[in-house]
């Protein structure tokens, strides 16, 4: 995991959320869920496009394989399935595989399978929906490390994510810096808020005190 992972890695998704909106810019998506493990991963984005199956190409890998072999440990594999068929953009075994070379997790706008495997593997997987139906004769990869739609985050190769219970955040790479900073300031000043209601301020001051003006330009 590079540096600009690990200090990702220390804040959560709404310290980020809330940089961005200091910053006016956008990467939030809600209503992916977190299916196995109760991890927060966050780290540099291996992107996966996949579409519905018409017939016309035969698929010489299975999906997802090329994105495991080409992701560094500490990677988030990230997968548009916006096709709308009930199908597995993702099954046990490539959660298997990513976990065996360290991958910190994957994020899927679409339906995921084998959660129960995954969770016995430890990986984390984020999801839409959990699905039993196969991918196969309904979807296909149609491009690895390309750009794609999560929500309504349009996300690079390269780009950064944070996802925990809370929401999945991206960030894009030519961004990573000023939002880091921004959401550090952030997470600082929420600890101090914690220190000051443990020491028994009224939570009237500690909140009017700080919230109301963290994400002041």
């Amino acid at each position: 995991m590079d540096d600009t992972a690990a200090r990702l890695g220390r804040l959560d998704a709404c310290a980020v959320s809330d940089a961005l909106d200091k910053l006016g810019l956008k990467g939030v998506v809600t209503g992916i869920q977190r299916l196995a493990t109760d991890r927060r991963i966050a780290g540099c984005v291996v992107t996966v496009k996949l579409e519905k199956d018409h017939g016309k190409v035969t698929a010489s890998r299975h999906l997802g394989t090329t994105a495991i072999e080409a992701a560094r440990a500490g990677d988030v594999i990230v997968i548009e399935q916006r096709s709308g068929i009930d199908a597995a953009g993702w099954g046990g075994n490539l959660s298997l595989a990513a976990k065996l070379r360290d991958i910190a997790g994957v994020i899927l706008d679409g339906p995921v399978r084998d959660t129960d495997e995954a969770r016995s593997y430890g990986f984390p997987v984020f999801a839409r929906s959990a699905t039993a139906r196969t991918a196969r004769g309904r979807i296909i990869e149609t491009g690895t490390n390309v750009p794609i739609v999560v929500g309504d985050v349009r996300v690079a190769p390269g780009d950064y994510v944070v996802a925990d219970g809370s929401a999945v955040v991206f960030v894009k790479a030519a961004d990573v810096d000023r939002v880091l900073a921004a959401a550090e300031a952030i997470s600082d000043r929420e600890k101090q808020m914690v220190a000051d209601l443990k020491e028994g301020l009224p939570v009237t001051q500690v909140m009017g005190k700080n919230y109301e003006t963290m994400l002041k330009r």
